[in-house]
């Protein structure tokens, strides 16, 4: 899982620096506006424990993300699964899921990459999932 999530951060990273995916080539109706979309996916197993409570995934929160994306987040209950990559085994767990649309700074991606090893760091996880995509955005 480790080698599959350093290599969506590294695609990314290359999509982002070579403009190809850039939120500004969208055209987007009356009314809104193109941005660029994160989307988080938090593991919340932990091994040895049963998971990530609630209380420390609100810390989390607050401590973590909502500093460096102030502007508001929305967060989803999910299940997941993964292929354990030494026993080969499908491991399913609860998971959170993270909207963020960024607000179009050149720091956005190194905010996110902060936050995802920060993660996987506190509550010992192999990764954290990250899709960034082009939206059409309006509030």
């Amino acid at each position: 899982m480790r080698v599959f999530a350093q290599a969506v951060a590294a695609v990314m990273l290359a999509i982002s620096l070579s403009g190809i995916a850039r939120a500004e080539v969208l055209e987007c109706r009356e009314g809104q506006k193109a941005q660029q979309v994160a989307e988080l996916t938090f593991g919340r197993r932990i091994v040895g424990h049963i998971a990530v409570s609630e209380t420390q995934w609100l810390q989390f929160i607050d401590n973590e993300i909502t500093p460096r994306f102030p502007d508001g987040l929305s967060v989803f209950d999910a299940s997941g699964q993964w292929r354990d990559p030494t026993s080969k085994k499908i491991v399913r767990e609860l998971s959170k899921i993270v909207l963020i649309v960024l607000p179009g700074n050149a720091e956005d991606l190194t905010r996110l990459n902060e936050i995802a090893e920060i993660y996987k760091r506190r509550f010992k996880q192999q990764s954290v999932g990250m899709i960034l995509r082009p939206a059409c955005v309006s509030f």
